[in-house]
């Protein structure tokens, strides 16, 4: 497989989304509703921190930043500050009603290690 070029590395950086899907959206805006905040964003960020070095960070924004990277997913407006962008480029949100291992899932491709919380990974 060739190495890709330059323009082919920003076009991927450019055009990478966010998505969530169908079972995720529902429970997302069921949250927005709960806190009074309808019609509002998911923020989607990293922290450092957690057992494999960078943490997930959800929360309601309703306002999107200057520098901020603005995804649309099935309805949902999700936005992501640049420096967590490099690390959550092309995730997906996911989530399962599992009694055991229920809750938010997030798939990563950037992610080489997960911790099995889910909630934290490395690069």
């Amino acid at each position: 497989m060739a190495d890709k070029t330059q323009e082919q590395l920003v076009d991927d950086f450019s055009n990478a989304t966010i998505t969530a899907t169908p079972k995720a959206i529902k429970r997302i805006k069921n949250a927005m509703k709960m806190e009074g905040k309808e019609g509002w964003a998911l923020r989607m960020g990293v922290e450092g921190g957690g057992c494999s070095g960078m943490n997930y960070q959800m929360t309601f924004e309703e306002k999107q930043g200057e520098m901020d990277k603005v995804i649309e997913s099935n309805g949902l407006k999700i936005l992501c500050d640049l420096k967590s962008w490099l690390y959550i480029r092309g995730l997906e949100i996911d989530f399962s009603e599992d009694m055991l291992n229920g809750g938010f899932k997030i798939h990563n491709p950037n992610a080489n290690r997960t911790c099995g919380c889910g909630t934290s990974f490395s690069v």
